[in-house]
């Protein structure tokens, strides 16, 4: 049963998460992999990419702008997101959800049909070094049964508060930028570990 306490969230996702796209694209590009042109040419990448699936830490999305394939350090700290968000929300008294990656390594083909339906969608876009994931603030996957008890909802703004507070943590220590991305509803987040 949830039994909230100690949620306290950032004062402003905006001020806190706004780490823009020419700070993330210098780091993107010093330990990314080299822009791949189609997701044909990313089968010859593999190798140095690591593929990530749903697990207990976090679930994907159905990726229609990008493929499911990080850089270690990018794989590494999405996990250790998922991983913190749930300690934190047993902390907290919170029943356990899933963070929802909505975005992950991109073609530069896959960008060019992004930007022809999304406005937003930058031409030299982090998510193609493989560096870069987004992570939905508006849906999270609950946790349907502990042990098995049915388990109450948490709402959408509580989650995202938590995991504001789990982020803003690993981009205080140095592990990643951030941008809070208001009309997508995702946390845009790059490693600055490769």
């Amino acid at each position: 049963m949830n039994d909230p306490h100690n949620i306290r969230g950032v004062v402003s996702y905006n001020r806190e998460f706004n780490d823009l796209n020419e700070t993330q694209l210098k780091v993107a590009q010093a330990i990314g992999i080299p822009i791949i042109a189609d997701r044909e040419a990313a089968e010859h990448m593999k190798k140095k990419l690591t593929e990530i699936t749903d697990c207990e830490a976090y679930t994907i999305d159905s990726l229609t702008h990008s493929i499911p394939f990080l850089i270690p350090g990018a794989a590494k700290l999405l996990e250790t997101i998922g991983r913190n968000f749930n300690d934190s929300l047993a902390s907290k008294g919170l029943n356990p959800n899933r963070i929802i990656v909505t975005s992950v390594l991109r073609t530069q083909h896959d960008v060019n049909r992004l930007r022809k339906s999304n406005g937003n969608a930058s031409e030299n876009s982090t998510h193609m070094y493989g560096t870069t994931f987004d992570i939905s603030w508006k849906r999270f996957l609950k946790t349907e049964k502990v042990k098995g008890h049915p388990m109450e909802s948490v709402s959408a703004d509580t989650l995202k508060m938590v995991l504001s507070e789990v982020l803003r943590d690993l981009k205080k220590s140095g592990e990643c930028y951030v941008k809070h991305e208001r009309n997508q509803g995702c946390f845009h987040i790059t490693t600055r570990k490769g």
